[in-house]
């Protein structure tokens, strides 16, 4: 086998390669643009849905919060109070009261 045939056979391998990998990157940008940009449009759309509706749900009816003798146990206070470093107002009973 000579070295010029070598080397064209190399570039013939080469183009194929080139080709193909023009051909799955252009697959794979009609993928993206028709079916995940899409999909995700769609699960975004439905998340916010399931928000709104949770958020109704919460407004008609809250949570009462029952304190439970073994809930908020402390031998002494933080120094910087009753409540927990991560207290919520919205989410956590406020100990303070």
């Amino acid at each position: 086998m000579s070295e010029s045939s070598f080397h064209s056979k190399f570039a013939e391998q080469r183009l194929g390669v080139k080709h193909h990998a023009g051909e799955s990157a252009e697959n794979w940008k009609k993928i993206t643009l028709f079916v995940c940009i899409p999909a995700l449009l769609g699960a975004g759309i439905n998340a916010y849905n399931l928000y709104q509706h949770h958020q109704q749900h919460v407004k008609e009816h809250p949570h009462e919060f029952v304190n439970y003798e073994y809930m908020n146990w402390r031998v002494k206070d933080y120094f910087w109070g009753k409540n927990s470093l991560f207290f919520n107002p919205k989410v956590n009973h406020n100990m303070e009261e």
